[in-house]
């Protein structure tokens, strides 16, 4: 079985649907063709900067994909339905990554990504130099850099917030109960970056997991009343 790394980008415009639902799709589409299972999508944020054209906030969509079935096909499907979906005033990118080394240099570009500007030329040879595809769906074709760089920013395993809020009811929860309700494989003091094994969590609001360690965690706080989930200041900058 291959594990690929699937990244979309730049796809939406204001009034059109998300990159996050487009990127639910494709993973969606592929599994009904029997051609794998997906991950979790991931979201990760990109550099926010005045030369770089963005919707909302510069951020593209990851999601792992155990490949059982034909790579060809894999490819034309995910392609032709980003072409269909994606908005007319967006510039999609679509990068579909086969995992080498958990030591690629694809990580490099990827935080390179958050913290300067690149360029469509630069994405383009990084993917030739090291045989990624990558590929550009409309407009400009800008969407290939935060394509490629969102695979790179997956692949540390500690970048990006899961799309999607938990649904859960508002309350106290012991932590093993809640690892096992909201599934994900730990929850993590926000300040002190270490794991609760005991104790609860008292969850309410927007519930959101985000990556850490290669694993799906829960980030808390805690408050004068005990952990709680954390909030959306807290959850900027994951």
């Amino acid at each position: 079985m291959m594990l690929l790394y699937i990244c979309i980008d730049d796809t939406d415009d204001l009034d059109s649907k998300g990159t996050g639902e487009i990127a639910e799709e494709i993973a969606g589409l592929l599994e009904d063709n029997d051609l794998g299972k997906a991950s979790a999508i991931s979201r990760h944020q990109l550099y926010v900067h005045e030369d770089i054209p963005y919707t909302s906030h510069n951020s593209s969509m990851c999601f792992e994909f155990k490949l059982k079935g034909d790579y060809n096909k894999l490819v034309s499907l995910a392609s032709d339905y980003l072409k269909a979906e994606s908005s007319p005033l967006s510039d999609p990118g679509l990068c579909i990554y086969t995992f080498k080394d958990k030591h690629d240099p694809l990580i490099d570009f990827g935080r390179s990504a958050k913290v300067k500007v690149l360029t469509k030329k630069m994405a383009y040879d990084f993917a030739k130099e090291n045989n990624i595809y990558l590929n550009e769906f409309g407009g400009t074709g800008d969407g290939v850099i935060g394509a490629l760089a969102g695979v790179g920013l997956r692949l540390t395993g500690n970048d990006g917030r899961f799309k999607g809020k938990h649904k859960i009811d508002e309350g106290f929860y012991p932590v093993e109960d809640l690892k096992a309700m909201l599934k994900v494989d730990e929850i993590m003091n926000h300040h002190t970056k270490s794991y609760l094994l005991e104790g609860s969590v008292y969850v309410s609001g927007k519930v959101k997991s985000v990556l850490i360690d290669h694993k799906r965690v829960l980030p808390v706080y805690l408050s004068e009343e005990g952990y709680k989930n954390c909030l959306k200041e807290h959850l900027r900058i994951y």
